[in-house]
């Protein structure tokens, strides 16, 4: 199958369609591919159409974007019919309570597959934004593997990509929005360890470029990649395909899926099985005192 990682650009819109002509662009741009999956907060965009005193504002740029959500839905639905694909939508706040939760959403044959709430929070989010975590991670049956979303800062954490794969996960999904080199690092970091540890696909999806008109999405800075495991079924260092740093565009790679199961079975080293061996790793010894 072929795998499609957007390095995404905000734009402004003063209407829906606009919008709506962009993503279809992108989507066709995409040529083919069988998973398509776009950026953490790449929805965020949307609030350009609350006009310039709302795109400003961190919290009525959230309420904005939410406002749209059944139509950004919809688009994707149509899309995802229209090209025979599975997508992973941009994500964006869903409230859902009084704060919003960062939802993405996978789409295929026209229809809904399932959604992943961000689990762990940012300081920015936390301390500035006011957006919660979600609750529990979901494992979503696709025409193209089992999938697993973790956005973001969520991908620097082992536990959560652990639950996954032992659920079956083939391949994660990893958009990411960063404001920092460091940032971007660090979650592509987590990205590969996730793909070691758990001998899977992973895909990171992150948003480029300067939007100075939002504060929470002002500055953004990665690369698109597609991550495998290095362990004798996957390239030496990894990595399957990557782009160029800060460019917008699609990077994409053909993959056989099979290969997941060949790796947990096969691999010249096996993480994915040996794990629980960590689990009951204690403390033998505090302290190490030497004798003069």
């Amino acid at each position: 199958m072929k795998i499609a990682a957007a390095a995404y650009p905000f734009d402004w819109f003063d209407d829906f369609s606009q919008y709506e002509a962009k993503i279809r662009h992108w989507v066709a741009a995409a040529d083919g591919a069988d998973l398509m999956v776009f950026p953490e907060y790449g929805a965020m965009e949307l609030a350009s159409l609350g006009g310039r005193d709302v795109a400003g504002d961190l919290q009525l740029s959230l309420s904005e974007v939410a406002r749209h959500a059944d139509r950004v839905a919809q688009l994707h639905c149509d899309l995802s019919r229209e090209h025979d694909c599975v997508i992973l939508a941009a994500s964006g706040p869903h409230f859902a309570a009084e704060r919003p939760v960062n939802r993405a959403a996978l789409y295929a044959s026209g229809q809904l597959l399932g959604v992943q709430d961000k689990h762990v929070m940012t300081r920015f989010e936390r301390e500035d934004w006011d957006v919660i975590g979600g609750e529990g991670l979901r494992l979503i049956d696709t025409p193209v593997g089992r999938v697993g979303i973790l956005i973001c800062y969520d991908s620097e954490f082992p536990l959560l990509g652990r639950v996954l794969a032992e659920a079956g996960v083939e391949i994660l999904l990893v958009p990411s929005c960063t404001d920092t080199v460091a940032g971007f690092h660090r979650v592509r970091i987590g990205a590969m360890a996730r793909a070691l540890e758990g001998q899977c696909l992973v895909v990171q999806a992150p948003t480029v470029g300067d939007c100075a008109w939002n504060p929470a999405i002002d500055e953004n800075h990665g690369r698109a990649a597609i991550y495998g495991p290095p362990d004798g079924f996957w390239p030496e260092d990894g990595i399957v395909a990557q782009g160029d740093m800060d460019q917008p565009g699609w990077v994409m790679a053909e993959v056989d899926i099979a290969r997941v199961a060949q790796s947990r079975r096969d691999g010249a080293v096996l993480p994915f099985a040996h794990w629980p061996e960590t689990t009951s790793a204690r403390i033998i010894q505090a302290h190490c005192v030497t004798e003069l």
